[in-house]
């Protein structure tokens, strides 16, 4: 059935004006004007059809109905205000961070339900386009590769890659005694290091092969390879998953370190915000390891 219910913003300015005892004092306290508030606790007195106060030279005291409905409107609007902090508590604070997928799925995800367990109160949405970001877009948090010093920028190092060549047991066992030169190698476009950083570093010649297979993603570069395409260059701890599986096995020698590392990366004016302070706790008390 539907309620019968006075204006609301009458019985906010009631529960004050009766608590205070004070027009003037409860106008203060709202940044109202106290002929405002007189007028609209008027208003209240017209619907409910009874005086709530009673005016002197001296100030006001409530009557008898007043007093008697001071307390369930002053609860009431207690009530109210308490279910209200809950539903912003839970709703209000939302975290977008932008991460690449690779790394999102297989290192972010996992420390999530942490991060929730420890925060309920922030709802994090996970960004994975690969595009570079921009802060003023409503990303609080990038988990950016590279060299760190960015300009306007708070960066945190959270771990640094080691490169080792990657293929199918099948494919590996085929190519255990060739050179790099002789493999099929499989290109991926979205990293600053791939095959001739990797080269360079371990001394090891390619000849000026081209690759046989490109591809824009980790994930879709560790496919290819798992099913015998080719030979990527993997990126520990993104590849432990198929290595422990044995889904991909190692190449040609030890992993070699990177230059370029994941960084988790906010603007330098958002610094003291809450939400972004407790997620780089978070990451900090949780950090990413090397196998």
């Amino acid at each position: 059935m539907r309620q019968r219910l006075p204006p609301l913003n009458t019985l906010r300015l009631f529960e004050a004006a009766a608590r205070l005892l004070s027009f003037k004092n409860a106008a203060e306290e709202l940044l109202l004007t106290p002929s405002a508030v007189s007028h609209g606790i008027q208003a209240l007195e017209q619907w409910l059809g009874t005086p709530l106060f009673i005016r002197g030279t001296r100030g006001i005291v409530l009557t008898e109905a007043g007093g008697a409905y001071y307390p369930k409107v002053q609860a009431a609007l207690a009530m109210l205000a308490a279910a209200s902090g809950e539903l912003l508590a839970r709703h209000a604070r939302r975290l977008t961070v932008s991460a690449a997928p690779t790394f999102a799925s297989r290192l972010l995800m996992p420390r999530l339900a942490g991060f929730r367990e420890a925060h309920p109160g922030i709802d994090v949405l996970v960004d994975t386009t690969r595009e570079r970001i921009d802060f003023a877009d409503g990303i609080d948090l990038a988990i950016r590769m590279g060299r760190g010093g960015w300009q306007g920028m708070v960066a945190e190092e959270l771990l640094r890659e080691t490169l080792v060549p990657v293929a199918s047991p099948e494919l590996a066992a085929q190519l255990a005694d060739r050179e790099p030169a002789e493999a099929p190698l499989i290109r991926i476009t979205s990293v600053a290091e791939d095959w001739a950083e990797w080269a360079r570093k371990t001394g090891r010649a390619l000849n000026g092969r081209p690759p046989g297979l490109s591809f824009d993603t980790l994930l879709l570069a560790y496919d290819a390879a798992s099913r015998g395409l080719g030979v990527a260059l993997g990126r520990l701890p993104l590849i432990d998953a198929e290595l422990a599986a044995g889904t991909l096995v190692a190449l040609w020698g030890p992993p070699v370190p990177a230059d370029t590392g994941y960084w988790l990366v906010s603007a330098e004016n958002r610094a003291g915000d809450p939400a972004i302070q407790a997620f780089r706790a978070w990451m900090a008390a949780h950090p990413v390891r090397l196998a």
